[in-house]
């Protein structure tokens, strides 16, 4: 898993639960990197669950609200850092459709050795999107932040449905409807 999704995740702990929640956190996880993390590097997946099993038994939040919180802390990131890529879209629904073919194509180029879930197209309208994610990293919460805030960076709003596919959240289905 890529570093940056480590560092934005802790900084995003430390903006809303404080810097020894961070330390807390880290000093309770068995973690190969000991908790030093680049942007550039790579590191474990388990890492990364730890430090949300963690978060979320000391503050009492379920690891899909926390990755769903995360998940629109890293629209921001990718706004700020990644402005042309959003400025290519003018619409919500064909952005979020675009995941597979497009976003992850240009976030290979940055990081060619990332592992991305993956999103096929199963229904495409005009206000209406299904699609199917499947990861083994089960974080298809984080995916939903990213989704509401696309919405919201569009002035739009929508009804965004999941199915689990898979009842350990490894293929889920997104079923999006644009108000």
């Amino acid at each position: 898993m890529k570093g940056i999704v480590f560092t934005e995740f802790l900084e995003l702990v430390e903006d809303k639960f404080g810097l020894e929640m961070v330390d807390d956190i880290i000093s309770s996880s068995n973690l190969e990197s000991e908790g030093i993390y680049t942007s550039v590097g790579t590191y474990s997946f388990s890492e990364m669950l730890q430090l949300l099993q963690h978060l979320s038994k000391r503050t009492n939040i379920s690891i899909d609200n926390l990755l769903l919180v995360y998940g629109e802390h890293f629209f921001n990131v990718i706004e700020n850092s990644y402005p042309g890529l959003l400025a290519t879209y003018k619409d919500p629904i064909e952005m979020i459709s675009s995941i597979e073919n497009h976003i992850h194509v240009e976030v290979r180029k940055i990081y060619p050795d990332a592992e991305l879930p993956t999103f096929k197209v199963i229904e495409k309208k005009e206000n209406a999107l299904i699609m199917d994610y499947k990861s083994s990293r089960a974080m298809h919460h984080f995916g939903l932040g990213l989704m509401n805030k696309t919405f919201e960076h569009f002035n739009s709003t929508a009804v965004i449905e999941l199915e689990k596919i898979k009842d350990d959240g490894t293929e889920v289905r997104f079923i999006i409807n644009k108000n």
